[in-house]
């Protein structure tokens, strides 16, 4: 009995000032156990750095190979944008989306193929696997994996294999992205949970399983953090206004923990001690959370992880809660069908 050959995978990456991991991240790509064909489209953007230089060097030196490394612009420098040019500028039934510093798993594109066939899902995809490298890194990784830090998405935190209202990254077929007409350019952030919402509402079947693991590795410092939680709370606002009914209750968690520890700080001064006690017992809660996680951690990183936590949370928080509605009504606005 001659065997079926593997479909051929498109790996597509937006890239940005990415050059401390550009490298590792596409050679992990090529080194995949895979007897389909795969082409790496790297989309990149305005950078600063070497990102655009690693770029070149990597289209050079697999010219010509059965493992090509492509390049096409992204002027933008929006992520959306970059994976939508990517998808064009690629050719294979199955896409697969990897980011600039996530690193894949040996056996992770044969394990997605079999699934998506398996499960005949539009999409599977499985942990973001957090790894640091420096004391603080660690300190982040081990709160962006615990369920005191995110909650309990099986993204981060793992679980049983099962239908998932979102995963992380994705590997797709090709027809469904077509059909969906790819990732909205308008969500800055959260265009993936936005694309999988849409999946779903079509019919599609979204797929976890812990066996897909991509190693990620976090923001460098406090600043950095901040940004980016505040970006996902404030984007994951838009969401909620933009498909009425996708909020979800641990989207709610971090806008209340913020709220009601300003409100027991304000009270407490103001009035009386007794208001005190919610923000205690939050940071209680963050205290107790960090021992129990931060096991195994250097000394350091085990005295980062609290704010760690902290940043996450009310970064979140506020990026929720200061989301504006304009912003929400620009999406909306823009993606609307247009007048024949």
């Amino acid at each position: 009995m001659v065997a079926t050959p593997l479909p051929a995978v498109s790996v597509i990456m937006p890239v940005l000032d990415e050059e401390r991991h550009l490298r590792t991240a596409v050679e992990r790509i090529l080194e995949q156990e895979y007897d389909g064909a795969i082409e790496v489209v790297i989309a990149l953007g305005p950078s600063k750095d070497r990102t655009d230089e690693i770029a070149a060097q990597l289209v050079a030196e697999t010219a010509g190979s059965t493992r090509e490394v492509h390049t096409v612009p992204n002027p933008t420098g929006r992520t959306p944008a970059a994976l939508n040019a990517a998808i064009k500028g690629s050719r294979f039934p199955i896409v697969v989306r990897v980011d600039g510093h996530g690193l894949l798993t040996p056996g992770y594109i044969a394990t997605a193929v079999r699934l998506l066939d398996e499960k005949d899902a539009a999409n599977v995809g499985g942990i973001m696997a957090a790894e640091g490298e420096t004391e603080w890194e660690k300190a982040v990784a081990a709160a962006m994996t615990s369920r005191i830090g995110v909650g309990n998405a099986a993204f981060h935190t793992g679980g049983e294999a099962a239908p998932a209202d979102t995963v992380y990254l994705g590997v797709f077929r090709r027809e469904v992205l077509e059909r969906q007409g790819g990732y909205n350019e308008e969500f800055i952030r959260a265009q993936d949970w936005e694309l999988n919402y849409r999946i779903r509402q079509d019919g599609g079947l979204i797929w976890f399983t812990p066996d897909l693991k991509v190693t990620y590795r976090p923001r460098p410092d406090v600043r950095a953090l901040a940004k980016q939680y505040k970006d996902y709370g404030r984007w994951r606002r838009v969401v909620t206004r933009y498909h009425r009914g996708s909020v979800n209750l641990r989207y709610l968690a971090p806008p209340a923990a913020l709220v009601g520890c300003v409100a027991g700080l304000v009270a407490g001064v103001a009035l009386t001690p007794v208001a005190l006690v919610v923000p205690g017992g939050y940071a209680a809660a963050i205290l107790l959370g960090s021992a129990k996680e931060g096991k195994g951690l250097s000394a350091s990183a085990r005295l980062q992880l609290p704010v760690a936590l902290a940043t996450m949370h009310m970064s979140w928080g506020w990026g929720f809660l200061t989301s504006p509605r304009s912003l929400a009504r620009k999406v909306i606005a823009s993606t609307a069908p247009r007048p024949e």
